[in-house]
């Protein structure tokens, strides 16, 4: 008897404890919560990651492979009621900032967290610095919760690897700088061109162009491991410590050499703009001695078709004999008068 009353209290404490004591649950302003019923989680029937937007930025290829149920997410409140057999997975959306040198699974790397190190195209191997800001997407939590072990390091590891893609092969947009060899073309087509240099160049003068890179390159973050990338801050690009010398030198060169072709242009676009000037000047005055012709010739012709051609024998004659009272010899015929 004794034994029955001991299982049918320790029942009594085991249900308290379980239903009552820890039955109940709440999920705070910045959280999510999913639960699972026997390790099966809560879906809604026959909604699938595709059917959100998030599935847009995902490829034909990778669609079917990133296929993830929807399921049943409880927003911030409570208490709620959960059964024995039930368990709840809160998640933290806020927005998280780390190094986009961090790997939760190893503190020693890249160098403490502190360089993440790349390859650019002219082999050259650099030091990248900057932060990632990104937040659990509550549209995909199955992908976060149950379809990755690590998510946060799963997402570090696909970021970091198509930033050293990208800047393995990264380009600056064309106007940026030319080649050598187009230097002369440019010049002659009036262009303000600058000489190209070494990548490392090209992609400090283009964080902003990196940045809204890797931005796009990671819409897909969300719909194939649950994790917004909201934005990549990459704010120095250093060279190794044993050509640093080299390459300053090198970039005063380039900038001696755009200085001095920007110098010759400006001076070249000056003597263009004083020729200028002076053609209109002379236009100018050529108008100045045209124009009272022009107005002779239509006092002329208006008295001509007023007065009739009497008229204009008249003023002939007249004229004539003003330039006669003005002039001291007159030559007519075969004599010769003097004034």
């Amino acid at each position: 008897m004794s034994f029955i009353l001991g299982i049918f209290f320790g029942f009594v404490a085991w249900f308290v404890v379980r239903c009552v004591l820890t039955g109940f649950y709440t999920v705070e302003q910045n959280e999510r919560a999913v639960i699972t019923t026997l390790g099966r989680a809560q879906r809604i029937k026959g909604k699938s990651t595709l059917d959100l937007p998030i599935a847009e930025h995902l490829s034909d290829e990778h669609k079917p492979r990133y296929t993830f149920p929807q399921v049943r997410v409880v927003g911030p409140g409570g208490p709620y009621v959960k059964m024995p057999w039930q368990r709840v997975h809160k998640v933290s959306i806020a927005i998280e900032t780390a190094s986009i040198a961090y790997d939760p699974e190893d503190p020693t790397v890249n160098r403490n967290w502190t360089v993440l190190e790349a390859v650019t195209k002219d082999q050259l191997n650099i030091g990248v610095t900057g932060q990632l800001r990104f937040k659990v997407s509550e549209r995909n939590l199955y992908a976060y919760l149950f379809g990755v072990k690590n998510p946060v390091a799963h997402i570090m590891g696909y970021f970091v690897s198509i930033l050293r893609e990208r800047i393995a092969n990264f380009e600056a947009k064309r106007g940026d700088g030319v080649a050598l060899e187009e230097l002369d073309n440019a010049i002659m087509e009036g262009g303000n061109p600058q000489i190209e240099g070494v990548s490392i160049n090209d992609l400090r003068k283009n964080l902003n162009e990196l940045n809204e890179q890797m931005n796009r390159e990671c819409l897909s973050s969300a719909a194939r491991y649950g994790i917004e990338l909201d934005a990549s801050l990459i704010t120095g690009i250093d060279p190794p410590a044993d050509i640093d010398s080299a390459l300053a030198a090198i970039n005063t060169a380039h900038n001696e050499v755009s200085a001095d072709i920007s110098l010759a242009q400006a001076e070249a676009d000056q003597k263009i703009e004083q020729s200028k000037r002076a053609v209109e000047i002379q236009t100018m005055r050529v108008q100045a001695e045209v124009e009272p012709l022009r107005r002779v010739a239509g006092e002329l012709l208006a008295l001509k078709q007023n007065g009739g051609p009497a008229s204009l024998q008249s003023y002939l004659r007249n004229v004539k004999l003003q330039l006669f009272r003005r002039a001291r010899r007159v030559i007519t015929g075969n004599s010769s008068l003097s004034a």
